[in-house]
C-alpha cells in the first residue's frame, strides 16, 4: 500500500497495539489512539508503558482491519514517542490530543480501569502523549 493510503487506514482506527523495549526486552499492549498530522495521539496513566517510553521513546504500532482470512489490511508505524506534560508549553498540544481523543465514545476507559500496579494503587494522572510517525507501511488481502 502507498503511505498515504496506509494514513488512512490509520485515520480510520482507534484500537492498536503499541510495542516498546527496555533493555532488549520487547513489550506489547493494546492501547487507544487517534491520527492526526503525522501523529499517534493518545493517553495512559504513570506504568510500565510510560515508563519504558521515556527510557527509550522509538516505539513500533501496529494495527489492522480483518474482514475475513481472505480481506484484510495491517499497518505498522515506527515512531517516537513524545510525553505531552501539563506545562505551559505544551498546553496547545494537549488541548489538540484532548479533543482528537474525546470524539470517540468511552476514549477515557481503557485506561482508567487498572488502577493498581504490583500491589500498589496508582494515581490517576493522565499523561497525554503522541508518537511521531517516522515511517509507516501497510499491506493489504482481498479475495
Amino acid at each position: 500500500m502507498t503511505r498515504q493510503a496506509s494514513l488512512e487506514v490509520l485515520a480510520r482506527a482507534h484500537v492498536g497495539r503499541l510495542a516498546c523495549a527496555q533493555e532488549n526486552q520487547p513489550y506489547v499492549v493494546p492501547f487507544y489512539f487517534t491520527y492526526h498530522s503525522d501523529s499517534l495521539y493518545s493517553f495512559a496513566t504513570v506504568g510500565q508503558k510510560i515508563e519504558w517510553m521515556r527510557s527509550n521513546p522509538l516505539v513500533c504500532v501496529e494495527m489492522d482491519e480483518v474482514v475475513s482470512p481472505e480481506e484484510w489490511v495491517s499497518v505498522i508505524v515506527f515512531g517516537r514517542y513524545e510525553e505531552l506534560p501539563d506545562t505551559p508549553h505544551y498546553e496547545a498540544e494537549r488541548a489538540v490530543a484532548y479533543n482528537l481523543l474525546q470524539k470517540k465514545a468511552m476514549w477515557w476507559e481503557p485506561v482508567y480501569v487498572k488502577t493498581t500496579q504490583h500491589g500498589t494503587q496508582r494515581p490517576l494522572v493522565p499523561v497525554y502523549y503522541r508518537i511521531h510517525v517516522a515511517q509507516i507501511t501497510g499491506h493489504r488481502a482481498t479475495p
